[in-house]
């Protein structure tokens, strides 16, 4: 199913966007992709598949970046055909967008790049989903801007994520509000419930995070209203490549999970005296 579908005809539950920060190799892919897949099929979780084939915006220069572009964006391709889901990956220049989009469902635009236009449009021309996170340093009112440089360029198949909101040099905060505010913008919202829990800019140059926070988030996200979830998985984040920090280890994914799709079912269910 093509991802816009399985966003729009997810039924009753949200969606979930999941994987590793980074393609490591095939085994890992194959392994979390495989666990994923049989948590979100018993939940009846639409799941969009997640891994950046590389990753552009570290804090140091010696930081790992990916195992090659297009050896990364094929694993990713094979994984989703393997287990039958749409797969998702992130791009940092407008060049990128059409290179992923040969391979990838969903084109996602990260935080720090979710105003520069040649980009967000260089993804819409490609007819595949965008997901735009938004920026630390932006407003839920002010990503509309972000959507209309998208549909000016004839795709309205967009989604907005909240990511986090900056506060002070080190550490970020949620601000629930932004979920309706940006479903106001008549797009699917989906609420970043990992690397809203960053802690960047540490002093050694390496992301921090709070994980076991991540449930916290994720129930209030759905309380809240949010379309969909996004949750970086690792089998054992402390000795993942990129951001294991903040990263929720996989065994931990249902139990996670089922509470979730609870607290949806009961806001969707009749009000009862």
């Amino acid at each position: 199913m093509d991802a816009w579908d399985l966003i729009r005809q997810g039924g009753d539950n949200f969606f979930l966007i999941a994987g590793p920060c980074v393609v490591e190799d095939e085994p890992l892919l194959t392994e979390i992709a495989e666990k994923t897949t049989a948590i979100c099929s018993r939940l009846k979780i639409p799941l969009i598949f997640k891994a950046s084939y590389r990753k552009a915006n570290r804090t140091r220069g010696d930081s790992f970046q990916g195992i090659g572009d297009l050896e990364g964006l094929e694993l990713l391709q094979r994984t989703g055909a393997r287990f039958g889901v749409p797969v998702t990956t992130d791009i940092h220049s407008a060049a990128e967008a059409y290179q992923a989009a040969v391979y990838a469902d969903l084109l996602q635009i990260p935080a720090f790049l979710c105003r520069q236009t040649d980009i967000l449009e260089a993804a819409a021309a490609t007819g595949k989903t965008v997901n735009v996170k938004k920026g630390q340093f932006a407003s839920g009112d002010s990503m509309r801007f972000a959507v209309e440089k998208i549909r000016s360029q004839g795709n309205d198949h967009i989604l907005l994520t909240e990511r986090g909101t900056t506060f002070g040099y080190q550490d970020l905060v949620v601000d629930f509000r932004n979920i309706p505010w940006m479903q106001a913008h008549r797009v699917p919202v989906v609420v970043d419930c990992t690397h809203s829990l960053q802690q960047p800019n540490q002093s050694g140059g390496v992301t921090g995070g709070h994980p076991a926070l991540i449930s916290t988030i994720a129930r209030a996200a759905i309380a809240a209203g949010a379309d969909g979830l996004f949750i970086e998985t690792h089998p054992d984040p402390s000795r993942a490549l990129s951001d294991g920090a903040n990263m929720l280890r996989l065994d931990l994914l249902e139990e996670l999970l089922e509470p979730l799709v609870r607290i949806r079912h009961s806001l969707k269910s009749p009000h009862r005296p």
